[in-house]
């Protein structure tokens, strides 16, 4: 049965004292904790299979390798994805900068669209600016609603105005300072409606926060790219992943975008041949295996507990933060202000709210002080910020370890905001 509190006991960090109370962790939207057997098994590979990948016929290479392999098949499993479509990346990220330099910088020209939201983290969106400018392409907004959400009516008109100019759309799958979970299969629709097969725009998705909260499926996704993080979903830091269809890698429509050794057949001084194996056409230098098996184990970990358990708990930590949020006079809650069913969510993974008033940081200063960590500022979204007129705003984010408690714990830090700036 899924036990948070149980769970609290795999993670040592969890154990430590913060301003002499218990540390309660409600930062995970920026980086999770790490449970004892991902420590345990980036340690028990220096210990005993440290070795470079590919290149060394001994022992310890042979053994290096097979981990190494083993890991991708275990990560490319976990997100129902081929081993061969998953190209390891430090993180969101990088990944998102690969489609930009392996794909868009290939395919893209002047009088080109590439379609984005303001929904998007910084990393989701000055990539595609810089593209913009590289390429010729324009960069365009999908319109939102009041609450964030997206203008699902609006996109479907902008896909008739633009029509076949869009060649990519970029999207988050759940918005990092929102919690808000876009409904991809109806965004799939409305582009299936408009184009064939043939001329489809790319479609790149941001799984940053929703590989850490929600069941993920790539191949029944109907996605081009996914980009995902390591270190939100328990795993190492300098960790994370792109997957590209299948079909596109074999094409030669991606390209690599980093060169060097690994990644290569043959060179001579004329000439290059890249590696025949995708996996390896896109592996350049060294490539991190510790963190490579760090991931696995996370994997491993959160499989063993069950996404869709993880799901259900993060969707009831939604509903009651929400529910007691709304007991605040000074307090605003940004995005939608329920969860929805676990039919048909709405939201997942953070809350984040403004306190009338008084500053993000200084809310979050004060909860600090409590033993309470959360996250204050923009959350690498100006645009969103700007769009809605919000100087900075406060978000608790959580994760399988987060418990009931830890929200009331973190409630109880937030009264003690109005009896030190609310006169």
């Amino acid at each position: 049965m899924f036990d948070p509190i149980c769970i609290q006991q795999d993670f040592p960090i969890l154990s430590q004292l913060v301003a002499g109370k218990k540390l309660v962790y409600l930062d995970n939207a920026a980086t999770t904790q790490k449970p004892e057997v991902v420590i345990d098994a980036i340690s028990e590979y220096y210990r005993t299979s440290n070795a470079n990948v590919h290149r060394g016929i001994h022992t310890l290479g042979d053994t290096s390798t097979r981990l190494f392999e083993q890991s991708r098949q275990t990560i490319a499993t976990f997100l129902g994805a081929h081993a061969d479509e998953l190209i390891f990346c430090r993180n969101t990220t990088e990944a998102l900068n690969g489609v930009a330099y392996g794909w868009a910088d290939h395919n893209l020209a002047t009088g080109d669209v590439i379609l984005v939201s303001l929904q998007e983290h910084h990393s989701n969106l000055v990539v595609w600016q810089e593209v913009a400018q590289r390429t010729g392409a324009a960069v365009e907004f999908i319109a939102l609603s009041v609450d964030g959400t997206l203008d699902l009516d609006l996109f479907a008109l902008q896909i008739k105005h633009f029509n076949h100019k869009i060649k990519l759309i970029a999207l988050t799958h759940v918005s990092n300072t929102l919690g808000i979970i876009n409904p991809i299969s109806e965004i799939l629709y409305s582009i299936k409606v408009q184009f064939s097969s043939q001329n489809r725009p790319k479609i790149v998705l941001d799984a940053a926060q929703s590989v850490p909260h929600i069941p993920i499926n790539f191949s029944s996704l109907g996605v081009d790219f996914l980009a995902f993080s390591g270190h939100k979903m328990l795993a190492p830091m300098g960790s994370g992943g792109l997957i590209v269809k299948k079909e596109i890698l074999e094409s030669g429509q991606m390209q690599p975008w980093l060169f060097g050794g690994g990644m290569i057949d043959s060179v001579t001084a004329e000439k290059t041949n890249f590696a025949e194996s995708i996996t390896d056409r896109f592996t350049a230098g060294t490539p991190d295996v510790a963190s490579a098996v760090g991931l696995a184990a996370a994997c491993e970990y959160l499989q063993k507990i069950g996404m869709h358990s993880v799901f259900e708990h993060d969707h009831e930590l939604v509903s009651y933060t929400l529910e007691e949020l709304k007991k605040f006079p000074h307090l605003t809650v940004i995005g939608p202000t329920t969860a929805g069913t676990l039919e048909k969510p709405e939201r997942i993974g953070s809350v984040a709210f403004i306190y009338e008033g008084v500053h993000a940081h200084d809310v979050a200063q004060v909860l600090s002080n409590e033993g309470v960590a959360v996250r204050s500022g923009h959350h690498c979204t100006m645009p969103l910020h700007l769009h809605f007129k919000w100087q900075a705003t406060t978000r608790i984010s959580f994760q399988i370890y987060t418990t009931k408690q830890d929200i009331d714990d973190c409630i109880v830090a937030l009264k003690k905001v109005a009896t030190v700036f609310i006169q």
